[in-house]
């Protein structure tokens, strides 16, 4: 199929904790994406800064937390994010420092054998583990009524014939799987978005691939096949990307004819994102200033043009 005309469209799922009211979080994101796209090519940034209604934010926090967090605190280090323009030597040295490496092995013993985690020394890590297990407990069908949100989304797009670019963040890109293998097999929807972008994603990790939707299903409806391309990055000493590759989890879908192609990309990237509290390597806005996203959104731009 020719998509070359298609009018281009991106979805941002965000992660987990609450987040800025949606319309000033739509704007960070948005500024954030296009800072990482300038960085890779300027003439693309500026064609996408001009049909700044292409992207939508699913903003799926706001009911989930029944709270939103303040803005105000956090431009300063937004600024400071698109004045640094790359990682330096500090960020890269705590990137790959021995106490993430540490807290990394404590995440790895506790995805692998699930009656370690109380035992997990890092509260951080414990807290973040228990806010994902909330999701899939699915308390009030509230799992159900933000996937909800996202496929309403999807079909949208897919009725107007655009070319979707669906990004998915930390825990929002489980989400917007579970989102995909619905559409594909209880609604019956045969159409696909064009690129699958995870970012700082735990989808490779046996803790969320034991709870996710298609899980219990049987072999041939593991699978959904509406993701034409998946592009997974993950960032040096993101703890939550426990394990950086997909493709090799998702293989069967290349196998079968599911999706064309599935590819990582990890090596050298830093997501240098600094705020009170210091680094934090998995932050969304870190994440879509970086050169290699970039230049991933830049080139399925391209395609769209």
């Amino acid at each position: 199929m020719n998509t070359a005309n298609k009018a281009p469209r991106i979805l941002f799922v965000p992660g987990k904790n609450p987040k800025p009211k949606p319309e000033d979080h739509h704007r960070i994101l948005w500024r954030s994406l296009l800072h990482g796209v300038r960085q890779t090519n300027p003439d693309i940034a500026k064609q996408m800064a001009e049909q700044e209604n292409c992207f939508s934010l699913i903003p799926w926090n706001r009911f989930y937390y029944h709270e939103t967090a303040t803005i105000e605190p956090l431009l300063p280090w937004i600024d400071r994010l698109f004045l640094q323009n790359g990682p330096d030597e500090k960020d890269k040295e705590e990137a790959r420092s021995w106490r993430r490496k540490t807290a990394r092995l404590f995440m790895a013993m506790g995805d692998r054998f699930p009656w370690f985690i109380p035992f997990i020394p890092d509260p951080a890590i414990k807290a973040s583990i228990r806010e994902m297990s909330r999701y899939f407990a699915n308390k009030n069908n509230i799992a159900c009524r933000i996937r909800g949100l996202l496929k309403e989304e999807l079909q949208k797009s897919f009725e107007h014939n655009e070319r979707v670019l669906l990004i998915g963040h930390s825990l929002g890109s489980v989400i917007a799987f579970d989102s995909l293998w619905e559409l594909w097999f209880e609604q019956d929807i045969r159409q696909r978005i064009d690129l699958f972008l995870t970012i700082g994603s735990p989808l490779g990790m046996r803790f969320f691939q034991r709870r996710m939707v298609n899980a219990k299903q049987p072999d041939e409806k593991r699978y959904p096949g509406n993701i034409r391309r998946w592009k997974n990055i993950a960032s040096v000493g993101d703890l939550v990307t426990l394990d950086i590759m997909v493709h090799d989890d998702y293989q069967t879908m290349i196998e079968r004819g599911l999706t064309e192609s599935i590819e990582d990309e990890y090596k050298d990237v830093y997501n240098y994102f600094r705020d009170e509290g210091g680094l934090n390597v998995h932050r969304s806005y870190g994440y879509l200033v970086n050169k290699v996203v970039g230049r991933t959104i830049a080139h399925w731009w391209q395609k769209s043009s």
